[in-house]
């Protein structure tokens, strides 16, 4: 059994975090410019599978030590703002090769395609969400106050409202990746633009790593 009340007031809760623009939704944005929708989508998944894995820790108990402990609250901190580095350097490193010689009697009005690898977007999406110390102490702090200790077990409860935030936020997530795609088909029309998108995207990479560290 779930508290009809306090379900009520956390899906309001939920939509208001969940549409707030945040890390998350500039990763999200950052990848749907870069990439096209589907690697939007890609990283929505990727959001929501890391959601489900937070509610894991959540529920067994293994979040609470970044929260009692500070040097495994550092050691996630890092490690997610270093992976994070690392994929807004590799972004921008390739945007920096040199393109490939077009032969005679090639078309050369082929638009440029992005260099980054589409195809562990899914996956980037949920080690980001995952390495994110933030997110976990969200999980362990905010879900438990929806939890009514009068009715059902309370791991039933955590496990409840932790699984149903990544699949509440997941539309509003895609309408993120609705309108980026609009926005970014209008730069896509420009063949030399998609370079400057790929390194402009690297760069939100590199300044969601540091806005994790603080």
């Amino acid at each position: 059994m779930i508290n009809p009340d306090f379900l009520a007031s956390f899906l309001l809760a939920s939509f208001l975090m969940a549409v707030a623009p945040g890390p998350s939704n500039a990763f999200l944005m950052a990848q749907t410019f870069a990439n096209g929708r589907r690697a939007g989508m890609k990283s929505a998944f990727g959001f929501a599978l890391g959601g489900v894995v937070h509610t894991f820790f959540a529920v067994v108990g293994l979040s609470a030590v970044l929260k009692a402990s500070p040097s495994a609250y550092a050691a996630v901190q890092y490690s997610g703002a270093a992976y994070l580095c690392y994929l807004g350097f590799m972004m921008i490193k390739g945007t920096l090769k040199q393109p490939e010689p077009i032969s005679e009697g090639k078309q050369t009005d082929k638009p440029h395609i992005s260099t980054s690898k589409k195809s562990n977007v899914m996956f980037q999406a949920m080690m980001t969400e995952v390495l994110n110390p933030k997110v976990a102490l969200f999980f362990i702090a905010f879900i438990p106050q929806f939890v009514d200790p009068t009715l059902s077990s309370a791991t039933f409860q955590l496990a409840f409202f932790g699984l149903l935030y990544p699949i509440f936020a997941f539309p509003i997530d895609c309408t993120y990746i609705y309108f980026g795609d609009k926005i970014a088909q209008f730069f896509r029309r420009n063949p030399n633009s998609q370079l400057w998108i790929d390194r402009i995207t690297g760069i939100v990479f590199i300044a969601l790593a540091i806005n994790l560290l603080f």
